[in-house]
């Protein structure tokens, strides 16, 4: 973890990357299961399917949605274990510089 100097424009830039790609992947699976989820509930009325594979659509749109609601609160966890663990070293270079 380098320390980006927030001054310039391109230390804030660089910034905002890194606090976007922090969990990228559990958001990411997360909102593709919330959205499989709502469609998978909204599949027996609309398209009148009653049966994928032997289950049953609204049980398995209730799983995604509650997978994808646990990923993203661990991408939540993540971000902000990653940004207590930055702000601590940038407060102890702080300490160290002086």
């Amino acid at each position: 973890m380098k320390h980006l100097d927030l001054s310039t424009k391109e230390g804030r830039k660089a910034h905002r990357h890194e606090l976007r790609m922090i969990a990228v992947r559990p958001r990411r699976w997360g909102l593709w299961l919330l959205t499989a989820g709502f469609l998978l509930l909204l599949t027996p009325s609309a398209l009148d399917v009653h049966s994928l594979f032997g289950l049953w659509p609204p049980m398995l749109g209730t799983l995604c949605i509650i997978l994808g609601v646990a990923l993203l609160g661990a991408s939540v966890v993540l971000k902000r274990r990653y940004m207590r663990q930055r702000m601590a070293g940038q407060a102890m270079v702080g300490r160290i510089k002086g």
